[in-house]
């Protein structure tokens, strides 16, 4: 493009466009995740139901029934799960930066990898699995089994179907750690995989967190 000056010489100048701002897309993944979630917030939403119904119908059952749980054993449970997603978050924090693995001694956890923080959230979580199995027997015991009433058959299915989503939490931190030792570098691809893996395990804390106020705490 020419320009005339004040001088009467005429010049030229170039234009250059304006650079366009870079886009981010939303992961495809991450998206189908968090859109699944939110089908399994109402499921979850239907067995608290089932709880609000029985104690609305049946108090004097909820009453009898509710008194036989272990609720400080529970408690401890729960704050195993509860600090695991403190563990799982601090591994996305690792992920973020591209640290894979540890990068001092092994009691620096402030130097780990998000290798050291998911196995640790892996063993945390196991411990509650396990922790659950272990008050299931003692809850048979004291005669609450699945279909000794209306109580038993509530507890165990809304308790047994947030175990089972544990135990895929589990089985999708295995995968996780499984894909960060076969791949050379970790890039990432790797990160957004910690970070949709953290998406639902974040989810079933939280549901936990409601299970265990609506089971021990409103009796």
């Amino acid at each position: 493009m020419r320009d005339i000056g004040h001088n009467g010489i005429v010049t030229s100048t170039t234009i250059r466009p304006t650079p366009s701002p870079v886009i981010n897309r939303p992961n495809v993944t991450q998206v189908g995740v968090i859109v699944w979630l939110g089908s399994e917030v109402m499921f979850f939403a239907g067995l608290f139901a089932i709880y609000f119904t029985l104690r609305n119908f049946s108090p004097e059952l909820w009453a009898e029934q509710t008194a036989k749980l272990n609720v400080p054993y529970a408690a401890v449970n729960t704050l195993i799960l509860v600090l695991s997603s403190v563990t799982c978050q601090m591994g996305v924090f690792a992920a973020e930066k591209y640290r894979a693995r540890r990068t001092g001694g092994p009691l620096q956890f402030w130097k780990w990898g998000m290798v050291e923080w998911i196995f640790l959230t892996y063993a945390m979580g196991a411990v509650f699995v396990v922790g659950q199995i272990f008050e299931y027997g003692q809850l048979v015991s004291e005669h609450i089994a699945f279909t000794g009433d209306s109580y038993g058959s509530a507890f165990y299915l809304t308790t047994g179907f947030h175990a089972l989503h544990v135990t895929g939490g589990l089985i999708a931190f295995l995968l996780l750690l499984g894909r960060t030792f076969a791949v050379k570098t970790f890039t990432h691809r790797e990160a957004v995989t910690a970070i949709t893996v953290s998406y639902y395990w974040h989810f079933v804390d939280v549901v936990w967190i409601g299970l265990f106020a609506v089971i021990y705490i409103l009796k």
